[in-house]
């Protein structure tokens, strides 16, 4: 049986998204009535960080612990990769010792190079294209407060960055409708706008994409990498942070997500995040259930 790895939501068939994310919500509700569940006991996960992370390592680091295994974290200082070490060497030695290698980096070619050579999964933790692990926790999220979000209006407003192309993945494994306000300049990747163009739609305003909008989603809008670009970015996303008065016009029962960490008074507004259709807080815990699910797929 070939290595399943978890690069891109497409890595996943629609019932496996959606298997995945209800057992999610089974070992959240173990873990608050202190059932124990040491389902990958003994098993050991690199994490190889080349950005850094709060939610990313602690939440893969916790779950392999509260399932009975272990996390090795492995930064650019910990490692030959930092020395010029050839992706492919490094995959090759780890996938010897460890049984899933989890990767944080810059371009999204490394880790498919990562994969080709590694003979356990290797898990996407982030890369400039693509951040898959959120969207599994975003997705449980919403099913958790509102159920199936099939046929439902999600609203992405900001950078068409790997966060907004990963939502267009679960637009199409999920079956709803995408709708992204970004300036000119700033679509997510058009291969992915193309391919998904009965889904998928590209607005140049928040207040033109919020008609019908179960779940409004946005992120920062200079990214770990992208800080040299911050004050044209600050200027060119004017008008794009999200205010009560533009949630305001989503449907009633909207919810309000953000990946975290949140720039209060940039992308949103202090009074959106702490509001109570806000619910960034579970979206950030559910990092946890959902990637531990994942792990207990991936890892046989």
């Amino acid at each position: 049986m070939s290595t399943r790895h978890f690069l891109t939501l497409l890595d996943l068939s629609p019932q496996e998204l959606r298997d995945i994310i209800a057992r999610a919500c089974e070992l959240k509700n173990m873990l608050a009535n202190r059932v124990s569940h040491p389902l990958l006991k003994d098993r050991v996960l690199a994490m190889v960080f080349e950005k850094s992370s709060t939610r990313t390592r602690v939440s893969f680091e916790a779950g392999m612990n509260q399932m009975g295994g272990s996390a090795i974290f492995l930064s650019p200082d910990d490692t030959q990769l930092g020395r010029g070490e050839p992706v492919e060497d490094t995959a090759r030695v780890l996938s010897r010792m460890v049984d899933a290698i989890m990767v944080r980096t810059f371009a999204h070619e490394k880790i498919e190079r990562m994969a080709d050579y590694s003979s356990v999964p290797v898990i996407n933790a982030l890369t400039d294209d693509y951040h898959p692990c959120q969207l599994l926790a975003d997705m449980q999220t919403y099913y958790e407060h509102r159920g199936d979000i099939q046929g439902r209006t999600v609203v992405w407003i900001g950078d068409g960055n790997n966060m907004c192309n990963s939502y267009i993945n679960a637009a199409r494994l999920l079956d709803f409708e995408l709708v992204i306000a970004c300036p000119e300049g700033y679509d997510p990747m058009s291969d992915l706008v193309a391919a998904n163009k009965s889904r998928v739609k590209i607005v140049r305003t928040p207040q033109e994409a919020m008609t019908g909008a179960s779940l409004v989603v946005t992120d920062v809008w200079a990214s770990m990498g992208q800080e040299d670009e911050r004050v044209r970015r600050m200027k060119d996303f004017a008008g794009y942070e999200v205010t009560l008065e533009l949630m305001a016009k989503a449907n009633d029962d909207a919810l309000f997500m953000h990946c975290l960490p949140a720039h209060r008074g940039e992308e949103v507004r202090a009074d959106v995040i702490d509001a109570p259709d806000s619910v960034v807080w579970e979206e950030a815990e559910n990092r946890l259930h959902a990637q531990k699910a994942l792990l207990e797929f991936l890892i046989h």
